[in-house]
């Protein structure tokens, strides 16, 4: 069992009414093989608090054991008032193109592409527990530009780690460490059984 709802919670700002974070229990095929595409949501949640998050933790993690599935938080924080303009036209587009039957699932779908942070979180997704290379790879990122600390923290998934970093040089990253993935705009792991 993966916890990181404590570690987690530490990393979580809520600075407005109009700031959330955007949760969701996912089944995936790799542990559901039967799935017709990739991944599967069971539930979404909008967070706007820490004392909302606790309320939900129990009933995420019942969930979560009942699917087998995992609990997983995007670390950029996401507008109320832009996720609704970004929707708004995301369904007008919809409509326009008679895609109809998409309309239902606009909205976690924006929620998923836009955030509404300044300070940016990107996800380096590490599939080993080596901690030495993991020590390498922070080193060569905090001498990509901009030049400087950009370690936010590591939280460990189910077979291995997501460094969670702030922005830096993509392109010089991806010649030297082609075997990790970089993603700007995913969720990291809350809790996995």
């Amino acid at each position: 069992m993966i916890d990181n709802f404590e570690q987690i919670k530490k990393l979580l700002k809520f600075e407005s009414e109009d700031a959330f974070y955007f949760l969701q229990i996912i089944k995936r095929k790799k542990e559901h093989p039967e799935l017709g595409s990739n991944s599967y949501i069971v539930k979404t949640y909008y967070v706007k608090s820490l004392e909302q998050l606790d309320f939900y933790k129990g009933e995420m993690i019942c969930l979560a054991n009942y699917h087998n599935a995992r609990v997983c938080i995007d670390l950029n924080r996401r507008s109320f008032e832009r996720i609704a303009f970004h929707n708004l036209k995301k369904v007008a587009d919809q409509i326009m193109n008679k895609d109809f039957k998409s309309v239902r699932n606009s909205y976690n779908s924006v929620c998923g592409s836009y955030s509404n942070e300044k300070d940016k979180r990107w996800i380096i997704d590490i599939d080993h527990k080596n901690r030495r290379e993991i020590n390498d790879c922070l080193r060569f990122i905090e001498n990509l530009q901009p030049v400087g600390p950009k370690f936010v923290d590591l939280i460990e998934t189910k077979n291995g780690f997501h460094l969670i970093t702030t922005p830096f040089n993509i392109k010089d990253f991806l010649v030297r460490y082609k075997e990790y993935e970089v993603h700007k705009q995913n969720p990291t792991i809350l809790y996995i059984k």
